[in-house]
């Protein structure tokens, strides 16, 4: 794809997207110079699966700005415990946090020179085998506590929906209201991260403020 068609999808997806919501640029697979091209035309969010990937990425980049502003980087990937040192050093957003356990080491592990790790806690709202996250009955005792570690913010939640579920998005904003008053820090609780390339208006209809997006920008990925 040449500079100016990742340029024109970019501003065509942009258009489609309010103000009060953050387009996710969804970057994996995708070279560093596709992402100097979107903070160069403004894009300043960018979301990354794998880890080692994504840190090359992030040190080759640490110069680029856009808008005047460093990039910030989301990780959205599915989190082993052996690779939190990592998340804790090098992103801004965690997205996928499930268990108290991941919460902690990340709390544990960010260096104390940098702001608070951001991070969402990931439901599995549609039940399904293959997909992270924890089950809906889990998710109160979960605000409570990771709310209250000292070196991350608790900002809200995340899904991965099922293909065509009807009622993933509003049952997950449901959640998320219902949650607010176990937060030790209510004002920090203002974020839906739900929402893709194929179902990003209806989430933002429900109340998405965050959407990842990257089919869309980028084209096709290449997994060979």
């Amino acid at each position: 794809m040449n500079e100016q068609q990742l340029i024109n999808n970019y501003q065509a997806i942009k258009s489609q997207i309010p103000n009060h919501v953050t387009l996710l640029a969804v970057s994996k697979t995708k070279p560093s110079e596709m992402i100097k091209t979107l903070a160069g035309v403004g894009q300043s969010d960018f979301g990354e699966n794998y880890v080692q990937e994504a840190i090359a990425k992030i040190n080759e980049l640490k110069n680029v700005t856009a808008n005047g502003k460093p990039l910030i980087w989301h990780y959205i990937g599915h989190i082993q415990r052996n690779k939190t040192k990592d998340l804790a050093e090098h992103f801004d957003w965690v997205h996928g946090v499930d268990r108290l356990i991941i919460a902690e080491r990340l709390n544990e592990q960010r260096p104390k020179n940098l702001p608070k790790l951001n991070i969402c806690i990931q439901i599995n709202i549609d039940d399904e085998d293959t997909k992270s996250g924890c089950q809906p009955e889990e998710l109160t005792e979960l605000v409570k506590k990771i709310s209250q570690l000292e070196n991350i913010v608790l900002r809200g939640l995340m899904i991965i929906p099922a293909k065509n579920s009807e009622t993933a998005f509003v049952k997950t904003k449901q959640l998320f209201d219902k949650n607010r008053q176990f937060h030790a820090n209510p004002q920090d609780w203002d974020t839906l991260s739900m929402g893709m390339s194929g179902d990003m208006a209806q989430a933002i209809d429900a109340g998405s403020t965050i959407v990842r997006v990257g089919t869309a920008i980028f084209g096709a990925r290449d997994y060979s």
